[in-house]
């Protein structure tokens, strides 16, 4: 049976901040809020929670051991576009599967790689 979309769902310790990190600063569209979860919209069929650990029997991994993987258009200008929010990142550089990437993190920890084909 073929998977029909896909929802990541990440459990913080300092929810607000990474609330406001992925709507403020990523600026995904929010799908839904409540006062303990957001559900934001990455593609048609992708999406990304952050859930406050605080309110669920999942608890936070502290980011440990987590990459979101997000591919991006133009690569460049996302990297740019963060630098003047004042977001540190890795350089950009040259990645074995033919891919140009740099690396970041939200305030949870948790590691983001954009990355962009050759």
């Amino acid at each position: 049976m073929p998977v029909v979309s896909s929802n990541t769902i990440l459990y913080c310790n300092i929810w607000e901040e990474t609330v406001s990190f992925y709507k403020s600063i990523l600026k995904l569209p929010v799908l839904l809020a409540n006062e303990w979860f957001v559900e934001f919209k990455l593609s048609e069929n992708s999406r990304l929670s952050v859930a406050d650990s605080q309110r669920t029997t999942i608890k936070s991994s502290g980011g440990a051991g987590i990459t979101l993987s997000l591919e991006v258009l133009n690569l460049e200008e996302k990297k740019n576009e963060l630098n003047q929010l004042g977001i540190d990142s890795s350089p950009i550089k040259s990645h074995p599967w033919d891919a140009m990437i740099f690396y970041l993190y939200d305030p949870e920890g948790h590691r983001i790689e954009f990355w962009q084909r050759k």
